[in-house]
């Protein structure tokens, strides 16, 4: 099954051309038309996007505008926005009427990880998404997902009705323990989903990258930061489509430019890209190894190295993403990192003999700012 026909680049609407508080709709169509004069047609949104100015700007520019069969559109199912199965039905009306179409193409269950996940079961909304499929009103059911490989394995196993998987995946998540995004890829292909990549730049951070970092790209060929970050994602088998955040014209054009008949990094590539980690690992405030010894005794059940891997986000790499996982990932199943009542265990049990207790109170005071 062909669920995406030839393409493999979507435009991902959570970062739209805003010009007073509100979506310009001027750039955005002009955006919107260039993206479809090229050939490509998936646009993504979710309900929460821009305070819901995505979901409407796209009435505006794109299906106002163009035939139905002529594009591709993802909506989402978010937790924030119901609470009960009763509420989820009059929800999804209100994003078919924001967006103004009568079915979705793609409906996804929005951010799932282990805690998400159980509040979705309770509300019975993957049977309510998978009711609306047989109704008409969608036409594939599948996830965003930000957790462990884990985590993902139990959702795919409990609902193999589940058709696509988007996950969070760039050069430098790849083997990132925070993340895992290639132990993610790694299940979608066991469980034979197709993948659907979000944050290929990482939010920016593998395009404006630091001065050393940016010097080893600028030696190769010509392209751009992005245009490297793209296809290295483009070159993972299971990978059928790829979202970029694009918020100018400009962003549009140079991805544009090397997204069509886009090509896998070659060796040269590769190994600038792989330099560029290194760099940018180099750069961590954090030499945690991710042994994990450190969590065995902890009594407040603090995941300390996943802990550390989103500080070193956040600080080497200004990953918006990191407060996030901080947040709602890392946090949800054990102790935050104020949490540490100093008995220093986790000290003894390090193989790289960090001061963890100190560390933790550094952590504490970035991401659990009052």
């Amino acid at each position: 099954m062909k669920l995406f026909g030839d393409q493999n680049f979507g435009f991902g609407c959570m970062r739209l051309p805003m010009k007073d508080g509100q979506v310009d709709i001027e750039q955005m169509n002009e955006m919107g038309d260039t993206f479809m004069a090229d050939g490509f047609c998936y646009f993504d949104t979710a309900h929460g996007y821009l305070g819901g100015k995505s979901e409407t700007a796209l009435k505006t520019c794109l299906t106002d505008r163009y035939p139905r069969d002529s594009y591709i559109l993802t909506d989402k199912l978010t937790n924030f926005f119901f609470k009960k199965e009763t509420d989820i039905r009059p929800l999804f009306e209100s994003q078919l009427k924001a967006c103004g179409v009568d079915y979705f193409d793609f409906y996804l269950m929005h951010a799932q990880g282990a805690e998400n996940f159980d509040y979705f079961k309770k509300a019975r909304a993957y049977e309510t998404a998978f009711e609306l499929k047989k109704e008409g009103k969608i036409r594939h059911v599948g996830i965003s997902f930000h957790d462990k490989a884990a985590v993902l394995e139990q959702i795919l196993t409990e609902y193999p009705q589940i058709e696509v998987v988007q996950i969070q995946f760039n050069y430098l998540d790849y083997d990132d323990p925070a993340v895992e995004s290639g132990k993610c890829l790694e299940v979608c292909r066991k469980h034979g989903k197709p993948v659907i990549v979000m944050e290929p730049v990482k939010g920016g951070s593998l395009v404006n990258l630091p001065e050393d970092a940016a010097a080893v790209l600028d030696a190769l060929d010509g392209g751009s930061p992005a245009s490297y970050a793209l296809r290295y994602v483009a070159g993972f088998d299971g990978i059928r489509m790829i979202l970029s955040g694009m918020s100018s014209i400009e962003q549009m054009q140079d991805n544009l430019s090397f997204m069509k008949g886009a090509k896998p990094l070659n060796d040269t590539e590769t190994e600038a890209v792989h330099k560029v980690c290194e760099i940018l690992r180099s750069k961590n405030l954090i030499p945690c190894s991710a042994c994990r010894y450190c969590t065995e005794g902890c009594p407040k059940q603090i995941s300390i190295p996943d802990l550390f891997a989103c500080m070193n986000a956040k600080t080497a790499f200004h990953d918006w993403n990191a407060d996030y996982y901080y947040h709602e990932v890392h946090t949800k199943r054990g102790g935050r990192a104020s949490d540490c009542i100093k008995c220093g265990l986790c000290e003894k049990a390090c193989s790289q003999h960090l001061p963890i207790r100190k560390l933790l109170e550094e952590v504490a005071a970035e991401f659990e700012k009052r």
